[in-house]
């Protein structure tokens, strides 16, 4: 039965009770039947409405455990069973207690759920931003088809004004699209021929075609989707802390219920009703239910926000952790630079150094190797089969060109080869420029140098600077040499370069860097992979319009460097609420139990039973509310405040 059902069912029957207890002191009225009428109602209400917390506390119990719903079913229980006592024994009955105080938590978790499923379906109301149909191409023409009937490699049009239905890639024609709803950046991007477009993003002015490159769950929508879910399900490790403490908790709470009617009824003299009374109280007052809400609800509103920014936050592990990260270690190419590197010289006969380099490049994937092989497709080279390929881990690649021994790769092979001095002090000259040299030779010889450049990102300097001003140390790490890595960190403020590093000794030196302390490690999520399993958080930068990055717990999507500082705002004032609410959850209910338990009795305030459970779901709603606020937080960079 669904909680907003048990709480009218239970709330319909309490009000005859409610009203007898408003006009009896002053009417005299009461209700048909009297005590048995009471009877009737309270019991339906435990039947139905308070089945489901008697259950659970019956299961906790076999196994030798106390939940929230343990002081619930006992304090309803309590005042239920000794209300029939003291009905069929002329006493006074508090049926009504037992009634209200189901009533008032079950209004307090509807009004939990009403708030919690604003916060989940914030982010699922991102699919409904969909489109519904399509313009795609088929025998021919454009028609229009429901989206649920595209299918990977279809042609689609896109006019202005209109959605973009699914991820792919343009074909013909350019336009602005804003992409607000995915990546939370509120300026419209301009797209061309080659460029990604992302399903659900909407069309400015131009008119273009693209093909599907996803559709269904695989969309960039539909995993942004999934991994908030994932993240809104999970627990941070403070959550195993609030468990235990309830084991705890409760027991003790139960103990000195006890001890408050014994002191009552055998210390203080007072009648059995009344003491009971005081004990029931305590029992409901104490019930810290907001302490289990404190956690999922903030991790809850925290990632859907972060999902809103463009940011992704998998689990609330990552929440924790990041709070305690003291380094934050960065990949160069592709996370601090552009990631598209260029030809900037060729030293040497300029056509055969680049006839060399690309005919043994041609069928690599290598960033650099695609820079040459732009240049040499550019420049309208000739390329040469080359035979007994070999790849050279960390150096580069040999191979056979028309029976001459050729190599190209980077400086650690000129020990292996002949250079001139030149050469090597041209090499030197370039790579103080922020350059990385490739070397290309021929029969044991180095017979030409290539120059190639990527640039630091504009926002890379300002990113950096913002971590820095939270008191957070900033390393490199590269394979490039460390001449060209020193000249990159200079430009963008970086504190500490561990350069020429191969790919598969990137997760040793974070593994390194972690002995002084938490560390970060910022990469693209691909060849980072195993440096960003190492670290005890792994940020990956987006890529494309693929954000299903197993690596990372925190994947940037905008691939916005500065969004690295945001992202650590974000996971720091989430987990600062998650502390506030558990300290109100504590503080709020152990402040009632004195006066629950009538220790202010003498200066007349006191707390009934109804009372503490309508006190208990305030508590309650008060911590959803402190979570839901989380959405009016500035999350801001330490640059931009400054």
């Amino acid at each position: 039965m669904k909680i907003t059902t048990r709480f009218w069912i239970s709330l319909i029957l309490a009000l005859p009770m409610l009203v007898e207890m408003i006009l009896m002191p002053l009417t005299g009225w009461m209700l048909p039947g009297g005590k048995w009428t009471m009877l009737v109602l309270t019991t339906i209400v435990m039947a139905l409405s308070a089945r489901p917390f008697l259950q659970s506390a019956w299961a906790s119990f076999k196994k030798h455990h106390s939940n929230m719903d343990t002081l619930v079913a006992v304090g309803t229980a309590t005042a239920y069973l000794y209300s029939i006592y003291a009905m069929f024994s002329g006493k006074e009955v508090f049926f009504e207690s037992a009634a209200f105080v189901i009533t008032f938590i079950l209004l307090g978790q509807v009004l939990e759920e009403k708030m919690r499923n604003n916060a989940s379906d914030a982010v699922e109301k991102l699919l409904d931003l969909q489109a519904k149909e399509a313009e795609v191409k088929r025998n021919g023409k454009f028609i229009k088809l429901p989206i649920d009937q595209i299918v990977v490699g279809d042609e689609l049009r896109v006019k202005p004004g209109q959605k973009v239905a699914v991820d792919g890639e343009i074909l013909s024609g350019n336009s602005n699209i804003d992409e607000s709803m995915i990546t939370g950046e509120s300026m419209p991007v301009q797209k061309q021929v080659g460029d990604k477009v992302i399903g659900s993003t909407i069309n400015s002015n131009g008119t273009f075609t693209f093909k599907a490159e996803k559709v269904g769950d695989d969309t960039m929508l539909s995993q942004i989707v999934e991994l908030v879910k994932k993240a809104q399900n999970s627990h941070a490790p403070i959550q195993k802390l609030t468990d235990k403490v309830s084991d705890i908790f409760v027991p003790v709470v139960l103990i000195v219920a006890i001890a408050t009617f014994l002191i009552w009824y055998v210390l203080i003299g007072a009648s059995v009703a009344n003491s009971l009374i005081f004990a029931v109280s305590v029992v409901v007052i104490a019930c810290p239910c907001a302490l289990g809400l404190a956690t999922p609800t903030a991790l809850m509103v925290g990632t859907g926000r972060g999902a809103k920014m463009g940011i992704l936050i998998k689990n609330g592990e990552v929440l924790e952790t990041v709070n305690d990260v003291q380094t934050v270690v960065f990949d160069k190419t592709g996370t601090i630079t552009l990631g598209q590197p260029q030809v900037t010289d060729v030293i040497g006969d300029g056509k055969r150094v680049l006839q060399v380099a690309a005919s043994l490049e041609e069928s690599s994937e290598h960033p650099l190797a695609t820079a040459i092989m732009d240049t040499a497709h550019t420049k309208k080279i000739s390329f040469e089969t080359a035979e007994n390929f070999h790849a050279i881990e960390g150096q580069g690649v040999s191979a056979t060109l028309a029976g001459q021994k050729a190599f190209v790769g980077n400086e650690k092979l000129q020990h292996d080869f002949k250079m001139s001095d030149k050469l090597k002090s041209q090499m030197a000259s370039l790579q103080d420029q922020a350059k990385t040299v490739v070397l290309v030779g021929l029969n044991d010889e180095v017979i030409g140098l290539i120059a190639i450049q990527d640039a630091p990102k504009e926002t890379s300097k300002e990113a950096i600077s913002a971590l820095k001003s939270r008191g957070l140390k900033t390393v490199m790490l590269t394979g490039d040499n460390q001449r060209v890595a020193q000249a990159i960190a200079s430009q963008v403020g970086i504190d500490q370069v561990v350069a020429e590093v191969m790919p598969s000794d990137k997760s040793d030196q974070v593994q390194a860097l972690k002995a002084s302390g938490k560390v970060a490690f910022v990469g693209d999520g691909i060849n980072d992979a195993p440096a960003l399993s190492t670290a005890d958080v792994g940020i990956a930068m987006g890529s494309g319009t693929d954000i299903a990055i197993d690596s990372g717990g925190i994947v940037l999507v905008k691939n916005d460097l500065r969004d690295v500082d945001r992202a650590l705002a974000l996971s720091k004032k989430t987990f600062g609420r998650i502390k506030l609410n558990l300290f109100w959850a504590f503080i709020y209910n152990v402040l009632g139990i004195p006066v629950a338990a009538g220790v202010f009795y003498g200066l007349g305030l006191t707390l009934s039973p109804e009372i503490a459970g309508l006190a208990m779901a305030f508590s309650s709603l008060s911590v959803v509310t402190s979570s839901v606020l989380l959405n009016k937080t500035k999350i801001t960079s330490k640059v931009e405040t400054a």
